[in-house]
C-alpha cells in the first residue's frame, strides 16, 4: 500500500478486543490528496461514525473490511458541479474573445514573417544607402516607394519594336532586389517608372510624388531624366539622386513587387477610385489581342477596380478615346503628373480598405491572408518589426492630399525641357520638401 504519510492502523486478529485509542496527526496535504479530498483514516471522529470500527456496517460485520471509506469533501463536490455547468452565453462570449485574439495574432505573425523574409532579398547596396532606423512609429521619417518599368518573365506584351518585352529571369530578379545592373544584363535595361515619397511616423502620413520625367543630377553620369539612375546604378544610385534633387534623406525603401501589388489589392477587395473625367486605355494592344494586354473603360465618379486593373490605372501612359458622347481624358493633357496622381490614388485605396471601419469584418476574415500578402507587394529594407509600424503609422496619420510636383501652374515647371525631360525649379522643389516635412 502507498504511503501517503498517513498512519494506518493494521487489522487486529479475530476473538481480540478492540484496538485501543490513539492519535493521529495531520501532516501537510499533498497535492493528490487535496484533488481526491481524502479524509484521515482512523481518527476518533471517524471511528465513532461507525460504531467503533473504521469502516463497515454498523455492529461492525465481518464481511466488510474495518478500514474507511474515502469520502469526498466539498471542495470536491463544488469542483464535480463546475465541470457539470451548462453552457451559457457569458462563458461563450469568453471563448468567441479566445478564439478572435488568437486569429488576430496569427494575422500579426503572417504580416511579420512574410516582411522579414521580403526583407532578405534587397541587395546590400541599397540598404547600405539608407539612413533610417528601426523606430519609426514615434519619430516621422521618408519612406521611398520605387517601381521599375520591368514585366514579369512570363509577360506577352510586345516592346517598341515589337519584340516580346519579356527579361530574362536572372536580370528580372536583378531590378527586383534593387541590384545595380551586372553580366549578364546591361546597364540601362530598366528604368524606375514610379517614384513616391511618403513621411510616416510621428502622427503624420505624408505623400509626394516625383515625376519619373524630372530633370536631374545623377551622380557619376550626365544630367537626364531621373528615373534612368535605376538603369545605371539600381536602387542604391536612384536613391542618391532623389536626396540629390530634394536636398532630403531617404531613410527607408520599398520596390514595388507588380505581381504582388496585384495580389495584395485583390486579398483586400478591391480599391475605390474617384475619377474627375471618363478614362480608357488600351495597355499592351488591349484585351483579346494575345499580348496580355488590358482594356481600361473607367467611368466618372467611383470605380472599383481589382488587382489587375488597378495595376493598369497606376501604369497608363497613353489614353486612347472613350466610346459614346462626352468627353473624357483623352481630351485633356495626360502627363506625367497625372500619372503620378493616379498612383497616389491607387495608395490611398489601399489604405481606406485596410483602415475602414465597415470593412473589419471582411479584413478580420481575411486576415492572415492580408497579413502573408501585403508585405509581397514590397522588397523592403523594412522587416518584423519596422514593417507592422509603418501600417500602424498609416491608420494614425490619416489622409493627407496628394502632392506631386510640377502639378500646380505656378510652380513655374518646363515641361519641355532637355530630351524631353520636366525642368524643375528649385523653389518648387524647396516648397514642396517644406509641405511634405511638415505637413
Amino acid at each position: 500500500m502507498p504511503d501517503d504519510g498517513q498512519q494506518r492502523p493494521q487489522r487486529p486478529p479475530e476473538g481480540s478486543p478492540e484496538p485501543p485509542e490513539y492519535n493521529v496527526y495531520r501532516s501537510r496535504r499533498g497535492l493528490l490528496s487535496r484533488l481526491r479530498g481524502a479524509e484521515i483514516p482512523g481518527s476518533k471522529k471517524d471511528r465513532s461514525a461507525t460504531g467503533g470500527r473504521g469502516g463497515g456496517d454498523e455492529g461492525g460485520s465481518e464481511g466488510r473490511s474495518w478500514l474507511p471509506r474515502r469520502r469526498r469533501d466539498d471542495g470536491d463536490d463544488l469542483g464535480r458541479e463546475r465541470r457539470k455547468r451548462p453552457f451559457t452565453v457569458k462563458r461563450g462570449l469568453k471563448w468567441l474573445a479566445i478564439a478572435a485574439g488568437g486569429w488576430i495574432i496569427l494575422s500579426f505573425l503572417a504580416f511579420a514573417v512574410s516582411a522579414q523574409l521580403q526583407s532578405f532579398k534587397l541587395a546590400g547596396e541599397a540598404k547600405d544607402a539608407l539612413h533610417g532606423n528601426p523606430f519609426l512609429l514615434p519619430s516621422a521619417q521618408t519612406i521611398l516607394i520605387l517601381g521599375t518599368d520591368a514585366r514579369p518573365p512570363n509577360t506577352k506584351e510586345l516592346n517598341e519594336n515589337g519584340e516580346s518585352a519579356a527579361p530574362s529571369q536572372k536580370c528580372f530578379e536583378q531590378q527586383e532586389r534593387g541590384q545595380a545592373p551586372h553580366p549578364p544584363c546591361e546597364q540601362g535595361q530598366f528604368r524606375a517608372d514610379t517614384l513616391l515619397l511618403i513621411r510616416a511616423g510621428g502622427g503624420t502620413f505624408n505623400k509626394l510624388s516625383i515625376p519619373r520625367d524630372s530633370f536631374a543630377e545623377i551622380p557619376g553620369q550626365t544630367p537626364q531624366k531621373i528615373n534612368a539612375a535605376f538603369a545605371y546604378g539600381g536602387a542604391a544610385l536612384e536613391i542618391k539622386t532623389v536626396e540629390k534633387f530634394l536636398n532630403i534623406k531617404i531613410d527607408h525603401l520599398a520596390i514595388v513587387n507588380f505581381t504582388g501589388f496585384e495580389k495584395l489589392i485583390d486579398a483586400v477587395g478591391g480599391v475605390e477610385v474617384n475619377l474627375p473625367r471618363r478614362l480608357c486605355a488600351e495597355i499592351a494592344g488591349g484585351a483579346g489581342h494575345g499580348q496580355g494586354g488590358i482594356t481600361l473603360h473607367l467611368q466618372k465618379g467611383e470605380n472599383t477596380l481589382d488587382g489587375q486593373k488597378a495595376l493598369a490605372y497606376a501604369r497608363v501612359r497613353e489614353l486612347s478615346e472613350c466610346p459614346g458622347k462626352g468627353k473624357s481624358a483623352y481630351s485633356f493633357a495626360y502627363t506625367d503628373v497625372q500619372r503620378e496622381q493616379a498612383q497616389q490614388a491607387v495608395i490611398n485605396g489601399i489604405k481606406e480598405r485596410l483602415t475602414d471601419p465597415l470593412r473589419l469584418p471582411y479584413n478580420f476574415i481575411k486576415g492572415p491572408i492580408i497579413g502573408w500578402d501585403a508585405p509581397q507587394a514590397f522588397i523592403s529594407d523594412m522587416g518584423f518589426f519596422t514593417m507592422p509600424q509603418l501600417v500602424l503609422a498609416a491608420a494614425i496619420g490619416g489622409s493627407s492630399p496628394a502632392d506631386v510636383l510640377c502639378d500646380k501652374p505656378k510652380e513655374g515647371c518646363n515641361f519641355e525641357g532637355p530630351g524631353g525631360a520636366i525642368e524643375v525649379p528649385e523653389s518648387a522643389r524647396r516648397a514642396a520638401v517644406h509641405r511634405f516635412l511638415n505637413g
